[in-house]
């Protein structure tokens, strides 16, 4: 298997996992914070959704310079806003994951503010990152929502609230 397809394959897998957890965000909790140095929901949850797109970013250009290109969330207002954003997000990280690309896998990639740089690593290595990413940044959003009493489906087995535990 390439790397590109261990990508694929891993993007898809993941992409039925978080979609259970976005779905299941009350509209009426999207500003709740556990707290105040936390994300809102509503930002944890759209970074969340926007990470899909790290796979294209990864792929198609050479670095991030955040001092240049400050990141602007796209705003959302419910969740039927936040899944239709995971759904284009998706279709954009998976455009890239292409055979063609396997040669990429391999090239440098920066994160940067300015003359700061946060991270150098391969393009591979990169979406890998983002891939984590997504699966710890919904991690957190599963705390959360168990702080609002919001029964959790199961991600790699069934949650608490699918069994008795």
């Amino acid at each position: 298997m390439s790397m590109i397809e261990m990508y694929l394959k891993e993007l898809e897998q993941e992409s039925l996992v978080t979609r259970k957890m976005l779905s299941i965000i009350p509209d009426d909790k999207l500003d709740w914070q556990p707290h105040p140095k936390s994300m809102t929901i509503r930002s944890l949850a759209t970074h969340i959704a926007e990470l899909p797109t790290w796979v294209t970013m990864a792929l198609t250009t050479e670095e991030l310079d955040f001092a240049s290109a400050p990141y602007n969330p796209t705003v959302i207002n419910n969740t039927k806003e936040l899944l239709e954003l995971f759904e284009v997000s998706l279709m954009d990280g998976r455009s890239e994951l292409v055979p063609q690309n396997e040669e990429k896998i391999s090239e440098t990639w920066t994160l940067r503010s300015g003359d700061q740089i946060f991270m150098v690593s391969t393009k591979g290595e990169t979406i890998h990152h983002a891939l984590c990413q997504i699966i710890h940044h919904r991690a957190q959003l599963g705390v959360c929502l168990r702080l609002l009493d919001v029964p959790i489906p199961g991600s790699y087995g069934p949650s608490a609230d699918e069994t008795s535990f």
